[in-house]
């Protein structure tokens, strides 16, 4: 293996929002396990959640102007914020909040002279949730109008804690992808766990790529480092 290969990757200055949530909780002790310097956006009275090590920067993830000022000097940024537990009832709230959060953290991301863009949208196109893809599409319009280099990862369903319930469809899965005319949805729209979710994040931080990266669930699968 060449010595490019072996060196290890640049330390960075990581911002997080959403860093409370299910994603936040695993990636934030991840990057700093790596080395890097993070910095998370969280209400006032939550800076308490988060790990030994990380800077907390009180603000309101909808509102850019709570915020804006903090994000230097980091160079990364990671968009984690949306609703919780998604469903098809809750078309108003992925607009308030997810299409929310999202634009303002592009704007504010800009204005602070990041250079990589991390979201975690989600798998498509997708045949049921049709809010909750839409608002993540538009997102990822909003990303790419930027012009900011950036990483956008596709998951599906992310298995973790209280999460364990579609492992029951895996016998489906493995049907799906064996035949022909479902495989490439089955393994569009697969199953993904925190953990690959986790290593797939802190490995685009660590790799970021020069114009816009996609990452869907087989690459999520194999949590490799990415070609720049």
């Amino acid at each position: 293996m060449s010595e490019q290969h072996n060196a290890q990757p640049p330390k960075r200055k990581v911002f997080v929002t959403g860093a409370t949530g299910l994603m936040g909780r695993y990636l934030i002790p991840e990057l700093l396990r790596r080395g890097h310097d993070v910095r998370a956006l969280v209400r006032p009275g939550s800076e308490r959640k988060l790990p030994a090590g990380c800077t907390a920067v009180l603000g309101n993830a909808l509102k850019k102007d709570s915020y804006a000022q903090q994000i230097a000097p980091a160079e990364t940024f990671v968009q984690l914020v949306g609703v919780a537990h998604p469903n098809p009832s809750k078309a108003a709230e992925f607009r308030a909040v997810d299409l929310q959060s999202a634009r303002d953290a592009v704007s504010a991301a800009q204005d602070a002279g990041v250079r990589h863009f991390i979201y975690v949208s989600v798998a498509q196109p997708a045949p049921v949730m049709k809010a909750y893809v839409a608002v993540r599409a538009e997102c990822e319009e909003i990303i790419r109008a930027s012009g900011l280099s950036s990483t956008i990862v596709r998951p599906w369903y992310v298995l973790g804690p209280g999460r364990w319930w579609p492992l029951v469809l895996l016998p489906m899965y493995w049907i799906a992808e064996r035949i022909p005319a479902t495989r490439d949805g089955a393994r569009r729209l697969g199953l993904v766990t925190i953990g690959q979710m986790v290593a797939a994040l802190a490995t685009a931080v660590d790799s970021p790529p020069d114009g816009v990266r996609i990452v869907d669930v087989p690459a999520i699968r194999a949590a490799r480092y990415f070609a720049r």
